[in-house]
């Protein structure tokens, strides 16, 4: 496993250097040489930036005010959002995989994979945690100040639920260091140990990874060495008892 992970009584702790964790841009450490870098060693070069073609996915040309401005303790669950895009190399192609995470419990709510990189993705994405969630309105929404972000189609999103958008600043990969890390740790305990054949392969992998392992056992040092899952739990077996 990846620097800052070892197991103790047979259960996975992370414990990140700064959670705030991971090198920018949720790459593995150099120094292991993962399927991704290993395919742009073999000239597959970087994933293609996609060009939204339509007005419909045209971003505007402003995005979102930093509501969050690295304040990253959120005292109840879906209260703050932060979302983000990462790729996954596969023999098929670049997967693309848009997560969207509670700032409160570190649980990943909300994700979508796609063979592209449009608008639908990171949609798709805050559809699901919407569905799964609920959240009532107010809830405020973090990402990049990526054009998928930034598009009518996201905002008019945001808007019909009442969420309010918060963009970090233009280069600055630490304003969203929570989703960064989480990228780095999938990354580092799960994709560079593999050699997806397919998409659907790493799709598979990833969705399991998610569902099984992040959110319901690996224990976080932020989270006072808890799952998101049992760390939820404990926050409702609490307000219950007040």
């Amino acid at each position: 496993m990846g620097p800052g992970y070892r197991e103790e009584f047979g259960r996975h702790l992370w414990e990140s250097p700064h959670e705030e964790g991971a090198e920018c841009a949720g790459l593995p450490s150099e120094s292991r040489k993962s399927p991704e870098t290993d395919a742009r060693s073999k000239g597959a070069g970087a994933p293609p930036q996609e060009i939204q073609g339509d007005d419909e996915q045209q971003s505007q040309a402003t995005g979102f005010e930093n509501l969050v401005k690295r304040d990253f303790d959120i005292d109840r669950p879906d209260q703050v959002y932060a979302a983000d895009i990462t790729y996954v190399w596969t023999q098929e192609g670049w997967l693309y995989l848009a997560v969207v995470i509670d700032l409160c419990t570190r649980k990943v709510v909300g994700w979508s994979m796609s063979s592209r990189m449009k608008t639908q993705l990171v949609c798709d994405a805050l559809q699901m945690a919407i569905w799964r969630r609920q959240p009532k309105a107010g809830l405020i929404h973090h990402s990049d100040r990526g054009s998928q972000y930034a598009s009518k189609a996201f905002r008019r999103l945001l808007k019909a639920h009442g969420i309010e958008g918060s963009m970090s600043r233009k280069g600055d990969c630490w304003d969203n260091a929570v989703v960064e890390s989480f990228f780095g740790t999938l990354k580092q305990e799960r994709v560079q140990w593999r050699n997806y054949q397919s998409r659907y392969e790493a799709q598979q992998d990833i969705l399991d990874y998610i569902s099984m392992f992040y959110n319901s056992r690996r224990l976080h040092s932020h989270l006072g060495y808890m799952s998101p899952n049992d760390f939820e739990r404990q926050l409702t077996e609490t307000k219950k008892a007040a």
